[in-house]
């Protein structure tokens, strides 16, 4: 009954707005979050609703909504990857809000108060819109990879289920279709990233994902913390020459402009060079 983006935005200002203390705003957010989680589980709907009741379910009901028409769902491995490493190298101490923040590379007071805007993970997930980060995050605590702990005041910790999707050797299915706003869907923060790479610059890509590989091997990170995939294809889609026209590719931030972007440009000029 409150799946609809203009309810759920009701129900949350009216907690916002309370005259109640904040401990109490905090326990109406977390419920709020809890049940949208429990709307966007892909699996049995019954499973998550009796374990929060303390009971295990060992097979699905085959009853609900989603043992009947399951939800198309995709590969969101990475994107689950990406958030759980922002939650481990934050402390795992702050809220989704946060999280979702440095995610995005998000300049705030308490991204710079806590040096959160030098991390590798600030910025990794830009071409994300924070509404559907705020959707994977109740996902994956609904599937028991995250959990909410009430004595760091609902500050996200990984779960031992985390081990195996950082190892990456444990996929995530989330939701196709997540809870946002078609506003934020629409949003484009930068240019459109192509989809391909044409023939004629496969060199060029080829180059970039070794400098990419090379970096995440200095770093000791994933590949994907130092750009994804759609960063690169952006790159050899646009070829910039130099710093301002590299910060226009979606997923390079200023952080990230700094720290590996003259790597990339020397890569895109000595295969230019080259060609």
């Amino acid at each position: 009954m409150v799946y609809g983006l203009q309810d759920v935005v009701r129900l949350r200002q009216m907690a916002d707005e309370s005259i109640a203390s904040e401990e109490y705003k905090r326990h109406e957010r977390a419920r709020l979050d809890a049940l949208l989680g429990w709307c966007e589980v892909t699996g049995c709907r019954r499973r998550p609703l009796l374990e929060y009741f303390g009971e295990e379910l060992i097979d699905d009901c085959g009853n609900c909504d989603n043992c009947l028409n399951p939800p198309a769902v995709r590969d969101g491995t990475v994107q689950a990857q990406m958030l759980m490493s922002a939650v481990y190298r934050t402390g795992q101490c702050f809220g989704a809000a946060h999280v979702v923040d440095v995610l995005t590379g998000k300049s705030t007071a308490k991204t710079q108060q806590n040096g959160h805007d030098g991390l590798s993970v600030f910025g990794v997930g830009a071409d994300t819109p924070a509404a559907e980060w705020r959707s994977i995050v109740r996902q994956l605590v609904v599937q028991g990879y995250l959990r909410a702990d009430p004595a760091k005041y609902g500050g996200l910790v990984l779960t031992d289920a985390a081990r195996g999707v950082l190892k990456g050797t444990e996929a995530v299915a989330l939701r196709s279709d997540p809870l946002v706003p078609k506003a934020a869907k629409a949003r484009k923060r930068k240019a459109t990233v192509p989809d391909e790479v044409a023939i004629t610059d496969m060199h060029l890509w080829e180059a970039l994902r070794v400098c990419r590989q090379d970096l995440a091997k200095q770093h000791d990170v994933p590949p994907y913390v130092i750009f994804h995939d759609s960063t690169l294809r952006q790159m050899v889609h646009e070829k910039p020459a130099d710093e301002a026209a590299l910060l226009s590719i979606s997923g390079v931030g200023q952080a990230k402009l700094e720290r590996y972007g003259d790597e990339f440009l020397e890569v895109i000029r000595r295969e230019g060079r080259e060609a």
